[in-house]
């Protein structure tokens, strides 16, 4: 019996690995906060779920390629800690990390718009940053000292998408075209990275 299930084991480890392409490279799609972290709101709508949902797009635009999988860190409405979430990415050693934020202020109407992004003290965390900006309209690049940043040890960038109190950020970041333009944009990145 021992021995019959060490086979099929086997013979489904085989098949497996034979569907998965070799050199395919790990990208990780952090969507920031989740359960009962809310992140930033505004009338009713979350960071949380707009976060969620256009790391659902990236990883649904995926599945029309075979040079990287991309691994979301939630795939639901639940929390999960810091120290959980980078003990993940240390353990994947993806190629890149993406934290996926929604910016806000104490204003009751934002006149700041757009993306800014915060990165690790590296040179390949500054390079995909300097990537990514090319791609969304970004206000600012920063190194910045967050848990994500600091303890991931892979290529590592935090990404505010907008200002959820700005009202043309967040109709954009909350339609459908919106989020799935944005997933657009960082799959176009993943491709030139």
């Amino acid at each position: 019996m021992k021995g019959t299930r060490l086979l099929a084991l086997s013979i489904f480890s085989a098949a497996f690995l034979s569907f998965t392409p070799v050199n395919k490279k790990l990208i990780i799609i952090d969507a920031g906060h989740g359960g009962n972290d809310m992140g930033a709101n505004k009338n009713g709508i979350y960071e949380k779920n707009i976060v969620l949902n256009i790391g659902k797009e990236i990883q649904k635009f995926n599945n029309t390629q075979d040079k990287y999988e991309v691994i979301l860190t939630r795939d639901n409405d639940t929390y999960s800690q810091l120290t959980d979430r980078t003990t993940l990415i240390n353990k994947l050693n993806p190629e890149m990390v993406i934290s996926l934020h929604v910016n806000s202020n104490p204003k009751a109407e934002a006149t700041e718009e757009g993306q800014e992004i915060y990165t690790q003290n590296t040179e390949d965390s500054k390079k995909l940053a300097d990537k990514i900006s090319k791609k969304f309209n970004v206000q600012k690049i920063e190194e910045k000292n967050l848990h994500i940043l600091r303890e991931s040890k892979a290529p590592t960038v935090l990404v505010e998408l907008g200002f959820i109190n700005n009202t043309k950020d967040r109709e954009y970041m909350t339609s459908e075209k919106g989020q799935k333009e944005i997933a657009q944009k960082f799959v176009e990145v993943f491709n030139e990275y």
